[in-house]
């Protein structure tokens, strides 16, 4: 993905993840009650093989990011996100739902073309 710049040249823009306030809050929540530093830490978004579609989302706390990561941040949250699973996951969205049906973290990934019924797996 690129955009031209100002000199007339191509210039590569920075794939997007976004997060919402909602999410965010949570996640801030859950890191605090893990006693890890805010400033620091953050939450790892990954895709991993698996599921009966073929990739499946992963989540986890890290104490800080890998060197290679994409470092992204929403609403005072620090999102990592690795090279080979930012290549799935770009332009997507992080929420938090609350309902009667599910509560948790859900990622609306605009990249997908197809999800297993329990929509716990995908494919691109």
């Amino acid at each position: 993905m690129s955009t031209d710049s100002a000199d007339g040249g191509r210039a590569e823009t920075r794939p997007e993840i976004d997060v919402t306030e909602d999410a965010a809050e949570q996640a801030l929540s859950l890191l605090e009650n893990e006693g890890l530093d805010v400033e620091e830490a953050g939450l790892r978004l990954f895709v991993q093989q698996g599921g009966c579609a073929g990739l499946s989302y992963g989540m986890r706390f890290d104490d800080e990011p890998d060197e290679d990561d994409e470092i992204y941040e929403h609403h005072d949250l620090r999102v990592f996100v690795d090279p080979a699973s930012l290549n799935y996951i770009e332009g997507s969205v992080l929420d938090y739902e609350s309902g009667l049906q599910a509560e948790g973290f859900h990622v609306e990934n605009p990249n997908v073309v197809s999800e297993c019924g329990c929509g716990e797996s995908f494919r691109t």
